[in-house]
């Protein structure tokens, strides 16, 4: 199929490090500029992208031609500009969280669909290798009825604590957390919630339960303050658990490190055995095969749908509920209370 002209707003880290990557090498995307009004990256894309052209606003790089837009900016600027560039007639990728809170994400949908355009929340964890393999085990049935789903985003970067640019830990990383349990677990019933706020206003150490329709709960936590990092995940059902020790999802590293899926081929996202996770079943065990991380498959299928030829990846709706779900724990952090849905 034709590629799809693609434009990256903001050029920061999620920008620079992931969304600029990903893009260029997929073959469905034409990565046509990168919009930004800072000299200082103008410089830093044109040292590591020569060629990669550079606007000033969204509106220039819809006139070059640009058909999509990928929005990867501090966190409180993504409503205006996921509005604004669904106005200007592209079609819109954005980064989490993609909204505030669930009524600013539900006008942003209503606009995408009144205006006919496709837009989607950037959730490439459900494609993370870890999270890949907890689905897969489910759908076989290997672990039973899950009745709890546990899972971690914890690092120990105390000073300076989260960047303001993410809106805090519960929007950041809850954004993710959140998202993979509904996609495992479905509908959520109930939140409660704990946080820590630091003098910046920020917080920095959340935890949520969720209780979920089928009756299953989930313990999701996200911390930049934690010097013990627990597992990454622990899935307990009827037959057994999965268990994963250790870091977090190896595409991250990869890309870091200056590899792409286009460098590494089928090698990209592939686990090494040492970081495979084991499936429990009390002093028993064994290892568990983990599969390849699959964030190269995001833009790739958001490009096929915006030919007409496949489903989003992940759809705008979603992002309103996991938006709704995160309002619920915000307000159960702040008030102390269990918050029925």
């Amino acid at each position: 199929m034709e590629p799809v002209r693609f434009g990256l707003v903001g050029y920061g880290f999620g920008g620079r490090y992931f969304h600029a990557p990903l893009l260029a090498a997929a073959p469905e995307c034409a990565l046509l500029g990168v919009v930004t009004t800072s000299a200082e990256r103008r410089e830093l894309i044109g040292r590591e992208r020569p060629g990669t052209a550079t606007f000033d606003s969204l509106e220039a790089l819809a006139a070059a031609g640009a058909e999509a837009v990928s929005i990867s900016t501090p966190a409180g600027t993504h409503t205006e500009l996921t509005d604004r560039a669904l106005d200007l007639g592209l079609a819109v990728v954005c980064d989490k969280p993609f909204a505030l809170d669930a009524a600013a994400a539900w006008a942003s949908v209503e606009r995408a669909e009144r205006l006919g355009l496709l837009l989607a929340p950037y959730q490439n964890r459900r494609v993370d290798s870890d999270f890949r393999t907890v689905r897969a085990l489910v759908e076989e049935g290997r672990l039973g009825t899950v009745t709890r789903f546990e899972s971690r985003f914890e690092r120990f970067t105390p000073d300076p604590g989260p960047a303001p640019a993410g809106g805090g830990t519960l929007l950041d990383f809850g954004s993710h957390l959140v998202d993979q349990a509904l996609v495992l677990l479905g509908p959520v019933t109930s939140v409660y919630a704990e946080w820590r706020v630091r003098e910046s206003g920020l917080d920095d150490d959340v935890f949520v339960s969720l209780t979920h329709a089928s009756g299953a709960r989930s313990h999701l936590a996200g911390s930049w303050s934690e010097g013990a990092p627990g597992l990454r995940f622990r899935v307990t059902g009827t037959a057994g658990s999965y268990v994963v020790d250790g870091p977090m999802d190896v595409q991250e590293s990869m890309l870091l490190a200056g590899e792409t899926p286009a460098t590494l081929g089928d090698a990209w996202g592939a686990e090494p055995e040492e970081r495979w996770g084991r499936l429990r079943r009390g002093d028993d065990g064994e290892v568990v095969p983990t599969l390849r991380g699959r964030w190269d498959t995001f833009y790739p299928g958001f490009a096929r749908a915006v030919r007409g030829e496949g489903p989003l990846p992940v759809t705008a709706r979603d992002a309103v509920v996991t938006a709704t779900v995160l309002d619920a724990a915000r307000r159960s952090a702040t008030e102390g209370v269990v918050v029925r849905l």
